[in-house]
Order: structure tokens, then sequence, then C-alpha cells
């Protein structure tokens, strides 16, 4: 059973920077999309990265130029890191590993709050 672990999440002021990480107990290489997703309180969930097995990336508009997503194939890491963090981007953050409709992997989430 493959599993995926977030970690980082936490209370950061406005402003502030945080760096989520998701431990994939699987090789991630064999993966093509790897994705960061979030979801808060009476929305739907959002695609806020995803990068695939070639490196491509793409960001959600809210977010692009604040938040950077990354892997690291031989650490089975996936990584997403936050700048210039807003109230707007509280929410529980997921990660996602996919290769087809067999092996479509989420985390548990971790929770994200930007307050003062």
């Amino acid at each position: 059973q493959v599993e995926l672990e977030e970690s980082g999440g936490g209370l950061v002021q406005p402003g502030g920077s945080l760096s989520l990480s998701c431990a994939a107990t699987t090789s991630i290489s064999n993966f093509n999309y790897l994705a960061w997703y979030r979801q808060s309180p009476g929305k739907e969930r959002e695609l806020v990265a995803r990068i695939t097995s070639g490196g491509s990336t793409m960001y959600v508009d809210s977010v692009k130029g604040r938040f950077t997503i990354s892997r690291d194939n031989a650490k089975n890491m996936l990584y997403l890191q936050m700048y210039s963090l807003r109230p707007e981007d509280t929410a529980v953050y997921s990660c996602r590993i996919y290769k087809d409709a067999l092996r479509d992997y989420w985390g548990q989430g971790t929770q994200v709050t930007v307050s003062s």
C-alpha cells in the first residue's frame, strides 16, 4: 500500500513563508503527475501546483510567483515552497501522485494557517 505523508504545515503571519514536504513510500520516478491541492472550509478542493516527470510545472494564478513546486526522485519527495503567504492561502494542503487510474494516491493533508 502506497502512503504519502505531508509535513511542514503550521501557523504563519501574513507575508511569511512555509515549506511543505510530501514523503512517498514508493518510487515517484515512475509517476508523471505530482501535485499539491488545497481545500478551505466551504470551498472546493483546488489544484495549487503540479509537476511532471520532465519537470514541467503549472501553478494556479493566485500563487504564481509566490509558490514553487519541486520533486526529488532520489528521495521520493515532493515539495511546495510558499512565500509571501496571505490569509486566503489558509487551507489543508494535500499532495497527490498519479500514474493511472489504479495508481492514484493522496496524502492526508497538512493544515496551513496564515493569520496575524
